[in-house]
C-alpha cells in the first residue's frame, strides 16, 4: 500500500487517538503517577556530592497482583556487534562473502555516492565477487514517503544482505526497508510507534544489516531504532525494536573526515543528549507496566546500572572532543574520540531510552516552516535532529534537576562546574542548564527555538506534537503534561 493510501485510511483515526491524549489518561497502565504534572521518580540526594548512582524505589506488589499491572523488575542489554579502526571499511566485502551474500542492497545518500567510503565499499565487493545494487536517494531526515520510495526499491532488487552507508537518516532508512521486505503485506503504520501506528511487535527476524557509519552522532549503527517525519501528520516517529538493529556495525573514523564542520557539530550534539537524556530516565524499576510476555519489554526501558556506564562515557568523550573535532577535520584523534563516543552513547540509551529533549525535538522538526541549516547540501528545509534536539536541553534539564540532582550535578561537573563552590540547597538544573548554555554558545549552535523561525504562537502546536512521544516522554524522571510542556518550550525560545 503506498504512503498516500495509508494516510487516507489513517488520519482520522490517528487524529483522534491524538486529540485524546490530550486529555487525561486513567487507563491503568499509566494511571500511576500520571494524574500531576510532576511526580519524583525516586530519592536522589540533592547534596551536590551524593553519588552518581542513587538509590531507586523498590516497588513491591501485593501476591496475586496482575503482571501487566506490576512495575518492571528487569532490564535487557542488546547491542550490535561492532568493528572499530581506522580503515575497517575495506573489510566489509569479506563479511558479505562470509555471509554468503547473493545479492546485496547497498544504502546510500547522493551526497555519500561521491565520497570516498563509497568508493572503498564498492571496491570491497567487486574484490569479493559479491553481486550488488545501489540505492542512492535516501533523504536527509526521512519521511513517510522516502521510506515508501526506498521499500518499493528492495521489493524490486529483493536482496538477501543490506548494507547502510551514511548517517543517521541512511541507516534508519535502510532498517525500514529491511523490516517491509520481510513483512511484505504489512501497511506502514504496522509496526510504527503508537498512538500514530498500531506499535505492533516484530516477532521474526530480519534480513542481515551491515551499518556503516560516516557521522559521528545517531549511534544508529548499534540500535534497533528508525526515525522519520510522518508528514500527514507534520510529527517525527519511529519504529524500535531489537530485531531492527544491525548485524554488524562497522565504525571506521577515516569516514568522518569529510563531514562539514555543521554537520559534526549537529551529529554531536545528538551523542550529547543520548548520552544526558539516557542517564537520567526514569529508572527501570520504575517503569510500568511489566510486560506479560519479554517479547513485549520495550526496547527503550529506563536507565540501568549498565546503561549509565556507557551514558557517562559518552558524555565525558563529547565535552571534550566535539569542538576539537568540529574545528580540525584532520584532528585524528578527536574524530576518533567522537565516533567511540556515538557507539557508546547509542549502547547506554539502546536500552535506557531519551526523553524529553528527544520528543519534543520531533515537532520542531516536523513542523518547520522555512529554516535551513547552513552546509547541508539536501536541496529542501531542515532542522537537523542534533540541534532540534539540543536547543530545548537548557530548559529540559532545568525543569528536570529536581528528580536527581545527583545526577545533575555529576553531569554539571563533566561539564567543567566546580562542586566545591556549590552552596547548600542550590539547585541541580539550573546548574547543569548554564553548563549547557556555555557549551552551546560556544559551538555557535542556533539560540533557542525562536532562531529556527518559531515564536509564541506556535507552542500550542509544539507542545500538541509532543504529547503523543510516549516511546521517549514517558521515561521522563518526570511526568510531563502539557502544561509543564508549554513551560519549557517558552524556555527555549531563547537560550543566551
Amino acid at each position: 500500500m503506498s504512503a498516500i493510501r495509508v494516510a487516507q485510511n489513517s488520519r482520522a483515526t490517528i487524529t483522534s487517538l491524538i486529540s485524546l491524549m490530550n486529555k487525561s489518561c486513567t487507563c491503568p497502565a499509566h494511571s500511576h503517577a500520571r494524574t500531576v504534572s510532576k511526580t519524583h521518580r525516586g530519592p536522589c540526594s540533592s547534596h551536590p556530592h551524593a553519588h552518581a548512582h542513587h538509590q531507586h524505589h523498590h516497588h513491591h506488589t501485593k501476591e496475586g497482583a496482575e503482571p501487566d499491572m506490576a512495575h518492571e523488575y528487569a532490564f535487557e542489554m542488546a547491542s550490535s556487534t561492532m568493528r572499530f579502526g581506522e580503515g575497517v571499511t575495506r573489510e566489509v566485502g569479506m563479511d558479505l562473502a562470509n555471509m554468503k551474500a547473493k545479492k546485496v542492497l547497498v544504502m546510500t545518500d547522493s551526497n555519500i555516492a561521491k565520497l570516498p567510503v563509497m568508493q572503498t565499499v564498492v571496491e570491497s565487493l567487486k574484490r569479493s565477487n559479491v553481486p550488488f545494487v545501489v540505492y542512492d536517494r535516501t533523504r536527509a531526515e526521512p519521511t513517510d514517503k522516502s521510506f515508501q520510495e526506498a521499500i518499493e526499491f528492495t521489493k524490486l532488487h529483493k536482496p538477501d544482505v543490506f548494507v547502510a552507508v551514511g548517517g543517521g537518516s541512511v541507516m534508519d532508512t535502510c532498517k525500514a526497508a529491511n523490516l517491509y521486505f520481510n513483512y511484505p503485506d504489512a501497511d506502514l503504520l504496522e509496526f510504527v510507534n503508537a498512538p500514530i501506528g498500531k506499535g505492533s511487535v516484530i516477532d521474526k527476524d530480519l534480513s542481515p544489516l551491515i551499518a556503516i557509519p560516516t557521522t559521528a552522532g545517531t549511534g544508529s549503527e548499534t540500535t534497533g531504532t528508525a526515525i522519520f517525519d510522518y508528514e500527514p501528520l507534520h510529527v517525527k516517529t519511529g519504529i524500535a525494536s531489537r530485531k531492527m538493529r544491525p548485524t554488524l556495525g562497522i565504525v571506521d573514523p577515516l569516514n568522518t573526515r569529510t563531514m562539514p564542520r555543521q554537520v559534526k557539530i549537529a551529529s554531536g550534539l545528538d551523542v550529547l543528549c543520548h548520552a544526558l537524556e539516557s542517564y537520567t530516565a526514569l529508572p527501570y524499576q520504575e517503569r510500568t507496566p511489566r510486560p506479560a510476555n519479554p517479547a513485549e519489554r520495550p526496547a527503550y526501558q529506563g536507565s540501568n546500572p549498565i546503561s549509565d556506564i556507557w551514558s557517562l562515557e559518552a558524555l565525558r568523550l563529547t565535552v571534550k572532543y566535539l569542538a576539537r573535532s568540529a574545528n580540525d577535520p584532520l584532528d585524528a584523534e578527536a574524530n576518533e574520540q567522537m565516533c567511540l563516543a556515538a557507539a557508546a552513547a547509542g549502547t547506554g540509551f539502546g536500552s535506557a531510552g531519551v526523553h524529553l529533549c528527544h520528543g519534543m525535538s520531533y515537532p520542531i522538526s516536523g513542523l518547520n516552516k522555512s529554516y535551513k541549516h547552513p552546509e547541508y547540501n539536501v536541496g529542501h528545509k531542515i532542522v537537523p535532529h542534533g540541534i532540534s534536539v539540543a536547543v530545548t536541553a537548557p530548559a529540559v534539564f532545568k525543569y528536570t534537576g529536581e528528580a536527581c540532582p545527583d545526577r545533575h550535578f555529576k553531569a554539571a561537573e563533566i561539564f567543567g562546574a566546580d562542586l566545591s563552590k556549590v552552596r547548600k540547597g542550590e539547585s541541580a538544573g539550573p546548574l547543569l542548564a548554564d553548563q549547557l548554555r556555555k557549551f552551546l554558545s560556544g559551538l555557535g549552535v542556533p539560540d533557542g527555538i525562536s532562531a529556527l523561525g518559531y515564536t509564541k504562537a506556535d507552542i500550542p502546536a509544539l507542545v500538541k506534537g509532543t504529547l503523543p512521544q510516549h516511546r521517549v516522554t514517558k521515561l521522563a524522571p518526570l511526568q510531563t503534561g502539557a502544561e509543564a510542556l508549554e513551560k519549557i518550550f517558552e524556555d527555549t525560545l531563547k537560550n543566551y
